[in-house]
Protein backbone atom coordinates (compact mmCIF):
# COMPACT_ATOMS: atom_id res chain seq x y z
CA UNK A 1 0.00 0.00 0.00
CA UNK A 2 1.51 3.52 -0.89
CA UNK A 3 0.36 6.33 1.10
CA UNK A 4 0.93 10.06 -0.07
CA UNK A 5 0.12 13.40 1.22
CA UNK A 6 -0.04 16.20 -0.58
CA UNK A 7 -0.29 19.35 1.90
CA UNK A 8 -0.79 21.43 -1.13
CA UNK A 9 -4.22 20.03 -2.29
CA UNK A 10 -5.29 18.70 0.99
CA UNK A 11 -5.02 15.12 -0.45
CA UNK A 12 -4.02 11.80 0.59
CA UNK A 13 -3.72 9.33 -1.95
CA UNK A 14 -3.75 5.29 -1.14
CA UNK A 15 -2.79 3.32 -4.06
CA UNK A 16 -3.13 -0.37 -3.70
CA UNK A 17 0.31 -2.66 -4.85
CA UNK A 18 0.63 -6.13 -5.15
CA UNK A 19 -0.49 -8.46 -2.15
CA UNK A 20 -2.50 -5.67 -0.50
CA UNK A 21 -5.30 -6.88 1.51
CA UNK A 22 -9.27 -7.21 0.05
CA UNK A 23 -11.37 -4.69 2.57
CA UNK A 24 -14.70 -6.03 3.13
CA UNK A 25 -17.52 -5.67 6.01
CA UNK A 26 -17.49 -7.82 8.69
CA UNK A 27 -19.44 -7.79 11.89
CA UNK A 28 -17.17 -6.29 13.72
CA UNK A 29 -15.99 -3.25 10.87
CA UNK A 30 -16.88 -1.68 7.69
CA UNK A 31 -14.52 -1.74 4.82
CA UNK A 32 -13.31 1.59 5.23
CA UNK A 33 -12.54 1.03 8.89
CA UNK A 34 -9.99 -1.66 8.26
CA UNK A 35 -8.81 0.50 5.11
CA UNK A 36 -8.02 3.48 7.97
CA UNK A 37 -6.30 1.09 10.22
CA UNK A 38 -3.79 -0.01 7.49
CA UNK A 39 -2.95 3.19 6.38
CA UNK A 40 -2.32 4.15 9.95
CA UNK A 41 0.47 1.14 9.91
CA UNK A 42 1.88 2.97 6.75
CA UNK A 43 2.17 6.60 8.21
CA UNK A 44 3.63 4.96 11.33
CA UNK A 45 6.13 3.66 9.08
CA UNK A 46 7.13 6.77 7.40
CA UNK A 47 7.41 8.74 10.67
CA UNK A 48 3.81 10.15 11.53
CA UNK A 49 2.74 9.68 15.07
CA UNK A 50 -0.75 9.11 14.54
CA UNK A 51 -4.38 7.06 15.93
CA UNK A 52 -7.29 6.04 14.20
CA UNK A 53 -9.95 7.15 16.54
CA UNK A 54 -14.09 7.52 16.32
CA UNK A 55 -14.79 11.53 15.36
CA UNK A 56 -17.13 12.04 17.88
CA UNK A 57 -14.81 10.83 20.48
CA UNK A 58 -12.84 13.81 19.78
CA UNK A 59 -16.27 16.53 19.80
CA UNK A 60 -16.98 16.35 16.19
CA UNK A 61 -20.44 16.67 15.52
CA UNK A 62 -20.82 13.39 12.84
CA UNK A 63 -22.33 9.96 12.87
CA UNK A 64 -21.18 7.91 15.93
CA UNK A 65 -19.40 4.87 13.31
CA UNK A 66 -17.19 7.63 11.57
CA UNK A 67 -13.55 7.40 11.92
CA UNK A 68 -10.45 9.01 11.09
CA UNK A 69 -6.44 9.22 11.45
CA UNK A 70 -5.13 11.72 13.32
CA UNK A 71 -2.10 12.56 15.08
CA UNK A 72 -1.70 12.65 18.44
CA UNK A 73 -1.35 16.39 19.42
CA UNK A 74 -4.75 17.20 16.93
CA UNK A 75 -2.57 19.39 14.86
CA UNK A 76 -4.17 17.22 11.08
CA UNK A 77 -6.20 14.66 10.49
CA UNK A 78 -7.73 12.51 7.25
CA UNK A 79 -10.88 11.18 6.44
CA UNK A 80 -13.46 9.97 4.43
CA UNK A 81 -15.40 13.30 3.19
CA UNK A 82 -17.83 11.43 1.54
CA UNK A 83 -18.16 8.61 3.84
CA UNK A 84 -22.27 8.73 4.29
CA UNK A 85 -22.39 8.37 0.34
CA UNK A 86 -19.60 5.44 0.03
CA UNK A 87 -17.48 3.19 1.78
CA UNK A 88 -13.39 3.79 0.54
CA UNK A 89 -12.75 0.86 1.77
CA UNK A 90 -14.94 -0.93 -0.77
CA UNK A 91 -13.96 1.93 -3.19
CA UNK A 92 -10.14 0.99 -2.90
CA UNK A 93 -10.94 -2.74 -3.61
CA UNK A 94 -12.95 -1.79 -6.40
CA UNK A 95 -10.59 1.45 -8.48
CA UNK A 96 -7.15 0.38 -6.83
CA UNK A 97 -6.76 3.84 -5.58
CA UNK A 98 -8.28 5.81 -3.10
CA UNK A 99 -8.23 9.84 -2.27
CA UNK A 100 -9.34 11.33 1.48
CA UNK A 101 -9.29 14.48 2.89
CA UNK A 102 -6.20 16.29 4.48
CA UNK A 103 -6.62 18.80 7.17
CA UNK A 104 -4.52 20.78 9.52
CA UNK A 105 -6.28 22.70 12.24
Amino acid sequence: MKVEINKTNWEVTVTKEKGDPYFKRSEWADAESTLLYHVKKELIKQGYDCVKIRMWKDGHLVDDNQQYIRDRKGKWFIWNTSWAIWDAGEHFNENGIVHLRYEEE
